[in-house]
């Protein structure tokens, strides 16, 4: 976290997110254990369509080449950005061969609103003083794309370990429209990650899908880490309709120094997913 930044700890989730995580270490693992009267589906495509309710805090800064460091800001606190909103979001996977999958996700966290300062702050190569009327705008869109090799393929469950790429494109801009004076950065960040993804079929109806995935670069324009961590819980509606209720908590650190952007990032959101689902397209037997 920059120097400065504030880091918001909600006491209330630990609770929530310890369940979710044991929920999604269940899923990973009890494949490997295999002890199962259910069967998972054997769909070779499925696509979910979700509403994301989403609590996020989030601290940038950016840099000037002549004004030097600039103030980090936190972007709920200081620019009164809303802290949670609701948000669509799209997921699904294709599967290609037994033991190989690419899942997808796409989401856009954008934000936007206006605020007087109570404080002054240098971002990039503009100085906005105490009291003055801010728009401020975060375009965050989200893409995430990753590949699975099951390395447990069994009817109840599988258990794989991939690779992918988690693709941030993001835009920060201030405003002092009154003033006519306005600063902006942006940058496209496609991180590589690793991971773990599993399914599991609890029971006739009831599935749960976990995964992890991990990232930390030091690297010519970019410096940086990310976690991500999803569970949920299915029920199929029938063979090919189901709904779910998921978890997701993202955190990113990154700094970065190029030409659209230099400064650094530090981000973390998560939320509660409920979605509906449909699978077609049927894998050959085992």
């Amino acid at each position: 976290m920059p120097a400065g930044g504030k880091k918001v700890i909600n006491e209330s989730k630990k609770p929530l997110n310890g369940w979710c995580f044991l929920l999604g270490l269940a899923a990973i693992a009890f494949p490997v254990l295999g002890f199962a009267e259910a069967e998972l589906p054997q769909h070779r495509y499925s696509l979910s369509l979700g509403t994301f309710i989403t609590d996020r805090d989030t601290t940038t800064q950016l840099d000037s080449d002549t004004l030097g460091p600039g103030t980090p800001v936190d972007l709920e606190n200081d620019l009164g950005l809303k802290r949670s909103e609701t948000v669509l979001r799209v997921e699904g996977y294709a599967r290609f061969a037994q033991r190989h999958r690419l899942d997808f996700s796409f989401f856009d966290l954008s934000r936007d609103t206006t605020r007087r300062l109570d404080r002054q702050i240098q971002f990039g190569d503009e100085v906005f003083d105490i009291n003055t009327d801010i728009a401020s705008d975060f375009d965050l869109k989200i893409i995430k794309a990753a590949y699975t090799y099951s390395l447990v393929d069994k009817p109840e469950g599988y258990l794989g370990i991939g690779g992918g790429l988690y693709v941030m494109d993001i835009k920060t801009s201030l405003s002092a429209i009154a003033l006519g004076r306005a600063e902006a950065g942006d940058v496209t960040a496609p991180l590589p990650v690793i991971g773990l993804r599993g399914e599991y079929a609890l029971a006739r109806r009831w599935v749960a899908r976990g995964s992890v995935e991990l990232f930390s670069i030091e690297f010519d324009e970019v410096d940086g880490s990310l976690t991500d961590f999803y569970a949920a819980i299915e029920y199929l509606v029938s063979d090919n309709a189901r709904i779910g209720l998921a978890y997701n908590d993202t955190s990113f650190d990154v700094k970065v120094n190029s030409s659209g952007y230099s400064g650094e990032l530090d981000w973390k959101y998560d939320g509660i997913l409920l979605y509906v689902g449909v699978g077609f397209g049927s894998m050959p037997g085992r």
